[in-house]
């Protein structure tokens, strides 16, 4: 029994390695689509985070909620780094995030590091010492007006 073990163990980490490298080659409207989703997320959040900022919803979920914007920041940050133009719709990426690549990691390094600082204040201080950052945070806008299709 214990040998059967070992040879199953062993053909799964064979199919593990075998599907992961297929894995990372992913086509371009699966980058799209990741990036969509991560972005997604991103507002989400800010969504729940202002619906307790303005008392419509408990704030016991508070530090949670702006942990996970400071993740997810994180992660937009990868999910644009492939140069995978988006279409013309709504919400599509404007090509000129890669062509004014500098520019745009700038801004979305700098929402990363908001977003860190306000973590760190909501994890020690909870939403009493986070909640006055959480406007100043938020450079979104800007961002989307330059980069991202508006209709």
């Amino acid at each position: 029994m214990n040998r059967l073990k070992k040879i199953v163990g062993g053909l799964t980490m064979v199919a593990l390695v075998a599907v992961v490298p297929m894995a990372a080659h992913a086509d371009d409207q699966d980058t799209i689509d990741y990036r969509t989703h991560v972005m997604s997320t991103l507002g989400s959040q800010a969504g729940a985070l202002f619906m307790i900022l303005q008392q419509k919803a408990p704030p016991d979920n508070f530090a949670s909620h702006v942990k996970a914007l400071h993740l997810t920041a994180t992660q937009a940050m990868k999910a644009f780094e492939p140069h995978v133009e988006g279409g013309t719709s709504k919400g599509d990426a404007k090509p000129n995030v890669w062509s004014e690549w500098d520019d745009f990691s700038g801004k979305m390094t700098e929402l990363v590091e908001k977003l860190a600082a306000l973590d760190k204040a909501a994890q020690e201080g909870g939403m009493a010492a986070a909640a006055p950052m959480v406007q100043g945070a938020f450079t979104c806008k800007g961002c989307h007006d330059e980069y991202r299709y508006a209709g």
